[in-house]
């Protein structure tokens, strides 16, 4: 009999569950492969293969890896639809990375960048019993507990866009665009991480002087380099909530990029933020470009952010005693209390589409 019994005691459709069986198995399959291209990553290979077909012995020769494994590694590449092969005896085949699969797993530049992905989901699973144990206690993991590779792969993830799209993004809104523009223009970028987005501000403006600060050493460190020349912009260790310390009333523009679900009291942050930014200047918001309300099944920005709330900014919230823990997962009614809680009368979202999973928000005074 192909039906089964559900908890209610009810018949399960067989259909149904040989469908649901294979939706499991399809996700453990990507998972596998995600790996898979981790290891790619890690090891250079993919490196190694762009515009250089090589065979396994090869591809060992140049990246100092065992040659078995080099041979595994390119057949199941090659199985998986990532890797052209040409040849036909074994010790022969040629394995080629196509156009496009090179410009995913190694331009940093590109747009279409990815392969930090399978970077971060390796370093979260590492952290699986840390967080089954969270779980239990109601306590949290914290974003160090991650490891270089969650940080550094959000920093890299996020790069092109900053890089490539923030500068036309922030020009498309004459109100923001104005602000950023004044002679001697102060702007503060409050949780920049790697720094990514001070720098494409600085570069875009040049006139202004941009202040990066995030809670991260090794970030900040991180963002030191990335900018070495760059003269308009500066890095400092700083909580949100201390904006307003360095002064108030002292910067035209600040903003909060894909951070402020992450912090644990975003109300003092955003106090503090309005506190520090001048009457006629702006405060932005950038996070995640969530449904508006919980309406399952979601689309998958809805499905990814809840797996990225699930796994680290949750549990990295949680970390941090009386956290609000908003999760990735923020909508839009939820940063509007935020900030009316901070004083702020209102939030509206700005005409800006198809900036990566973003939402852009203005914060009116």
């Amino acid at each position: 009999m192909d039906d089964t019994l559900d908890r209610d005691g009810d018949t399960a459709d067989g259909q149904l569950v040989a469908e649901f069986g294979g939706w499991v198995f399809d996700r453990f399959l990507g998972g596998m492969e995600i790996l898979s291209i981790h290891i790619g990553s890690t090891l250079g290979l993919y490196a190694a293969l762009r515009g250089a077909p090589a065979t396994a012995a090869e591809l060992a020769a140049r990246t100092g890896i065992a040659r078995r494994y080099a041979r595994e590694w390119l057949e199941q590449q090659a199985t998986a639809g990532i890797l052209d092969v040409d040849g036909g005896d074994e010790d022969d085949l040629r394995f080629r990375l196509p156009a496009a699969q090179a410009e995913v797993l190694t331009d940093r530049t590109s747009l279409g960048y990815s392969a930090p992905l399978a970077d971060m989901f390796a370093a979260v699973a590492l952290r699986m019993p840390d967080l089954a144990d969270a779980y239990r206690s109601g306590r949290g993991v914290p974003w160090a507990a991650f490891g270089a590779a969650v940080r550094d792969g959000q920093g890299d993830i996020n790069r092109p866009w900053f890089e490539k799209e923030l500068a036309k993004a922030l020009a498309s809104v004459p109100r923001v665009h104005e602000v950023l523009s004044r002679p001697d223009a102060g702007i503060a970028d409050v949780a920049c991480g790697h720094g990514w987005s001070t720098i494409g501000l600085a570069r875009a403006y040049p006139d202004a002087i941009v202040d990066g600060f995030d809670i991260d050493a090794p970030a900040i460190e991180a963002a030191h380099e990335h900018a070495a020349g760059l003269e308009n912009v500066t890095f400092s260790e700083l909580r949100g909530e201390q904006l307003a310390d360095e002064g108030e009333d002292r910067y035209d523009a600040a903003f909060v990029f894909e951070a402020l679900h992450d912090m644990p009291d975003p109300v003092a942050v955003l106090s503090s933020i309005r506190r520090a930014v001048r009457p006629d200047g702006v405060v932005v918001v950038m996070d995640e470009a969530v449904a508006e309300a919980f309406a399952p099944p979601g689309d998958d920005t809805e499905r990814v952010m809840y797996g990225y709330s699930l796994l680290i900014c949750l549990p990295d919230s949680m970390s941090t005693p009386d956290s609000v823990a908003t999760g990735t997962v923020m909508r839009h009614a939820t940063l509007e209390s935020y900030a009316r809680e901070a004083e702020f009368s209102a939030v509206s979202v700005l005409p800006i589409d198809r900036f990566a999973a973003f939402r852009f928000y203005l914060l009116e005074r």
